[in-house]
C-alpha cells in the first residue's frame, strides 16, 4: 500500500491530542509528508529513554529544559535553544535533567509514529 501525501499540510496544535508512548513521555504529532515529520515531545524530569537507534536522520531542537544525551561515542547536555542532529542508524538515548520540551524533526516520515 503506497501512502499519498497532499502538497500542503496543516495541523492546529489546539486539535492535536497527546499519545504517551512511556511513562513520563507525551508526544504530539505535527505536520508531516512522505519526506519530514514533525513532533514535539514532552519529559517529565528524571524520564529515562532507551537506547535505540532508526534508520531515520533526526533533528532536535530544545525549546525548554535540560537534557543528557548519548550518540554514537558522544555525551553532551542541551538545554533551552539547543539543538542537535543524528544521522540514521546512530544508536542514542536521552535522559531527562529537568522537565523539557523538545521539537523533533524526521526525515523520511516515522510512519510508526501515525
Amino acid at each position: 500500500m503506497r501512502t499519498l501525501f497532499p502538497d500542503v499540510v496543516h495541523v492546529a496544535g489546539g486539535g492535536v491530542e497527546p499519545t504517551s508512548p512511556q511513562p513520563g513521555l507525551e508526544r504530539r504529532v505535527g505536520a508531516y509528508n512522505a519526506k519530514l515529520f514533525l513532533a514535539e515531545h514532552r519529559m517529565e524530569k528524571g524520564w529515562a529513554g532507551a537506547a535505540h537507534s532508526h534508520p531515520h536522520d533526526q533533528m532536535a531542537y530544545v525549546v525548554s529544559g535540560h537534557l543528557r544525551i548519548q550518540a554514537g561515542d558522544q555525551t553532551f547536555e542541551i538545554r533551552g535553544g539547543d539543538s542537535f542532529v543524528v544521522r540514521g542508524g546512530v544508536q542514542h538515548q536521552a535522559w531527562a535533567l529537568e522537565s523539557s520540551v523538545v521539537v523533533d524533526v524526521f526525515t523520511p516520515c516515522r510512519e510508526d509514529y501515525l
